[in-house]
């Protein structure tokens, strides 16, 4: 509905739809195999990174990517690594400026979350070891870390020398 010249009313509800969602990279390394897949004595160390990146892709349209990278060792031997880039691309409408960043950055991520959760799963799953399930991800946490890490890196160059 528009108000006659071809823009939203002041009062439409914002909206936020997934036109797509896709794998972009997927790796999966089983390097010391099949030494790795033998029972450990110990649970292996799993380090896991997650990093959110978007673009624009089209008026009111953006590419959100979530990158995922995971590695399990075992003493100073790797069992497994993966990396993980899983992107969608949403429309969003009647959402106020000030408020875009925060939404692409937190909810988009969060909707594509559930799907690369079960693509590492699987991966992990077929390269002979049990399913990796990862934890819920606090996406406000880490955009709030982000954030904290810009403006700490925006100050180290502003400061005078």
């Amino acid at each position: 509905m528009t108000n006659g010249n071809g823009t939203p009313p002041e009062d439409a509800p914002p909206q936020l739809n997934v036109l797509a969602q896709y794998t972009k990279d997927l790796s999966f390394e089983n390097p010391n195999a099949p030494a790795s897949l033998a029972p450990q004595q110990q649970q292996p160390a799993i380090n896991i990174q997650i990093n959110v990146g978007a673009n624009n892709v089209g008026e009111n349209e953006f590419e959100v990517t979530l990158s995922i990278e995971g590695k399990a060792e075992s003493g100073s031997s790797v069992l497994f690594s993966f990396e993980l880039a899983y992107a969608g691309v949403f429309r969003v409408l009647n959402v106020p400026q000030d408020n875009l960043h925060p939404l692409i950055m937190i909810e988009c991520p969060r909707l594509l979350f559930p799907f690369a959760r079960e693509i590492i799963a699987s991966a992990v799953r077929d390269g002979g070891f049990p399913p990796l399930m990862l934890d819920p991800v606090d996406f406000i946490g880490l955009y709030r870390q982000n954030l904290e890490r810009q403006a700490a890196a925006e100050s180290q160059q502003v400061r005078p020398s």
